[in-house]
């Protein structure tokens, strides 16, 4: 039998599962026995939980007996195995990124990490279009104005077109090329900042990688697509968002730590730039009094806008693809730390899988 600890922000209040029944293929497989963390779920009318759920993590207690661990929002430490990890195999994020998993701490531990990467693509590209197309046409304006009854301030929030402006991604990843195929229609020029891209494979795209700094200046919006990493956090600071133009919108459905938010704060209300459309902050929940907030040329959604019910299936799908693949001693798809595979530590434990 193979053991799957699922973390417990999977389910509400009334201990059922919260966003559907995207788990359902890997709650009725006769391989898996499961359970829920059930000190990380929601108990009802708990603000403080809500107010921390963001950091949630796991500790040895978590992990002990489990064979894999689903895990939503908390984090995975090199605390996390302060007693080893004889019997857990595999660690499945359920999403696409894991800038909350210290993955060399699984792979020192022989643990699989992986994640389902093309759940997300085509949800977060269409969140970052959603969010350019509502900046442009002022949409947050209008609404106000139309709610206030003041139909005579219909000139000052007049809005715009995306068509034919310029929109450079950074990041040029799943969800990154995802975009530029969404925006085709809108003959935009697209500028791509993503060292790690080949130029070729841009330009079958119709994308032209560009410095940074050429991107900041150029751009109509820049949308934000890359992995949180060292090399990424606070990527636009200061510096940064003074290339931008005064006419220019930033989206950020990547992670709130990539953008300074204190100097976001402060170009947009001094209007060095015209407008941000916010998925992620820097720190989640943000606390009420974020100046963010109040600010009447941002759009802020709470890091869920890209989270449809067909995330949720595709998530869930992933999940137990890769569970029941090393439940039966295979690997899932999506491994993020390759160089635990060859470790005789890890093909020890995905043997015995192998030979039930």
């Amino acid at each position: 039998m193979f053991r799957v600890a699922i973390t417990g922000d999977f389910l509400g209040p009334d201990g059922k599962p919260a966003y559907g029944d995207g788990l359902a293929q890997l709650l009725t497989r006769p391989l898996i026995q499961h359970h829920f963390l059930a000190d990380q779920i929601p108990a009802k009318d708990d603000a403080d939980y809500w107010a921390k759920f963001y950091s949630l993590q796991l500790g040895p207690e978590h992990i002990a007996g489990a064979n894999g661990i689903v895990v939503l929002r908390p984090g995975v430490t090199r605390a996390t195995f302060a007693r080893g990890a004889g019997d857990l195999v595999v660690i499945g994020r359920s999403g696409a990124g894991y800038d909350k998993v210290d993955v060399q701490a699984c792979t020192d531990n022989d643990v699989a990490l992986f994640t389902a990467p093309m759940a997300l693509n085509h949800p977060t590209a269409s969140t970052a279009l959603l969010f350019m197309l509502a900046l442009a046409k002022k949409l947050s304006q209008q609404e106000r104005i139309t709610r206030q009854g003041r139909w005579d301030l219909q000139a000052e929030v007049m809005g715009d077109e995306i068509q034919g402006r310029t929109l450079g991604i950074i990041g040029l990843g799943h969800s990154g090329r995802e975009l530029v195929r969404l925006v085709a229609p809108f003959a935009m020029r697209v500028l791509a900042y993503s060292p790690s891209a080949d130029p070729a494979e841009a330009g079958k795209l119709g994308v032209r990688l560009v410095a940074l700094d050429e991107l900041l200046r150029e751009a109509d919006f820049v949308s934000l697509h890359c992995r949180l990493t060292e090399q990424t956090r606070r990527l636009l600071g200061e510096r940064e968002l003074r290339l931008m133009k005064p006419t220019a919108y930033l989206v950020n459905v990547a992670r709130g730590p990539i953008v300074d938010q204190t100097a976001l704060v402060a170009a947009l209300r001094a209007k060095r730039i015209a407008g941000a459309g916010l998925d992620v902050f820097e720190v989640e929940p943000p606390p009420p009094d974020e100046p963010l907030l109040a600010l009447d040329n941002v759009i802020v959604t709470p890091h869920w806008c890209g989270s449809t019910t067909d995330v949720w299936r595709g998530t869930g799908a992933a999940m137990a693809e890769g569970m029941l693949r090393v439940a039966c001693g295979k690997l899932p798809d999506n491994v993020v730390n390759r160089d635990v595979l060859d470790r005789p530590g890890f093909r020890a434990k995905l043997e015995r899988f192998e030979k039930q």
